[in-house]
């Protein structure tokens, strides 16, 4: 048996999983890791990678299961309660997580900053708390590609989310409105997706909109900003193979969600961290979703929708 898998077989699974978080926690060298614990920097790394696989099977279904169609009319409460973005079932974006440069990449992974990184590209609820993820694409790639190509984009499309039924918005009678996702100008159009209208020229309503549409999506910001605050070796490039690294993000991200729902929402200075996003593409929607964007800004400029403050914000 190889020196290395003897060791790390006769680690205790409790001093893998320590071993694991104060990576996750702390973004500790493989070195550093090393000197801490008295394992070989090649050990560590498959400890973090075991480990980091079995955190992801045990909790993901748990705390990242599909939300059915009562549950998203919840999330939906939840947005409009605490953003006032009727109809809302989730934010959308996404970040790069650096890496070092895989084996044999190419450029694939070499994005427009000019750093290696691949996506993880997220949907998350007003509690901050990923209800999707999809980690591993191209840092090349642009959010709307990584959309796109991802199960949640294709379920969307294909309308196998399960989301509830058009309903008509707080104070009207009509006209019965699609449940939306909110996403920034990297994303296109469509009925269950709203961005921002572009800022050249804009009406007073546009812009009225526009502000109301980024209330409710600063609240994937501030998730990926608590996400990489906990777990802080996202702050810096993540010196592990490119699986490894994948396994990492997807452990960070069930275990964001686990501690959410322990520590309560009350954190400082979510919206400072590293993590940078993508560059907006051109991509075009379509006249539905064009339909649906226009009748979510009347319903902001009028008495049922308007916010007392939205003029002043603006």
């Amino acid at each position: 048996m190889h020196q290395d898998t003897f060791m790390r077989d006769s680690i205790p699974p409790v001093e893998r999983l320590v071993i694991t978080l104060q990576y996750l926690g702390t973004g500790q060298s493989l070195a550093s890791l090393h000197y801490a614990f008295l394992v070989g920097k090649s050990t560590a790394s498959m400890i973090i990678r075991e480990t980091c696989v079995a955190i992801w099977d045990a909790l993901h279904a748990a705390v990242m299961a599909q939300p059915h169609k009562e549950q998203w009319k919840e999330i939906a409460d939840v947005f409009q309660r605490t953003c006032q973005f009727p109809n809302c079932a989730g934010a959308i974006d996404g970040k790069h997580i650096r890496i070092k440069k895989p084996v044999r990449s190419g450029s694939q992974y070499y994005n427009y900053k000019k750093y290696f990184s691949f996506v993880l590209f997220a949907m998350c609820d007003a509690n901050y708390s990923f209800r999707y993820i999809d980690v591993g694409s191209y840092g090349s790639r642009s959010d709307s590609v990584v959309f796109a190509h991802s199960e949640f984009g294709k379920m969307l499309q294909d309308k196998a989310l399960d989301l509830p039924d058009h309903t008509t918005l707080p104070g009207t009678t009509s006209p019965a409105m699609p449940f939306v996702f909110v996403g920034d100008e990297a994303f296109a159009l469509g009925e269950n997706l709203m961005r921002p209208y572009s800022s050249r020229g804009l009406s007073l309503a546009r812009r009225v909109f526009n502000y109301r549409l980024t209330r409710a999506r600063r609240v994937v910001e501030c998730a990926f900003g608590i996400l990489a605050n906990k777990w802080r070796f996202l702050h810096t490039p993540i010196h592990l193979k490119l699986e490894t690294a994948i396994s990492a993000v997807k452990a960070a991200c069930v275990l964001h969600n686990f501690v959410r729902a322990r520590d309560g929402y009350n954190f400082d200075d979510s919206l400072t961290h590293s993590l940078q996003s993508h560059r907006p593409s051109v991509v075009r929607g379509h006249r539905q979703g064009a339909a649906v964007r226009e009748q979510f800004t009347a319903y902001f400029m009028s008495p049922h929708g308007a916010l007392p403050w939205q003029l002043e914000a603006i």
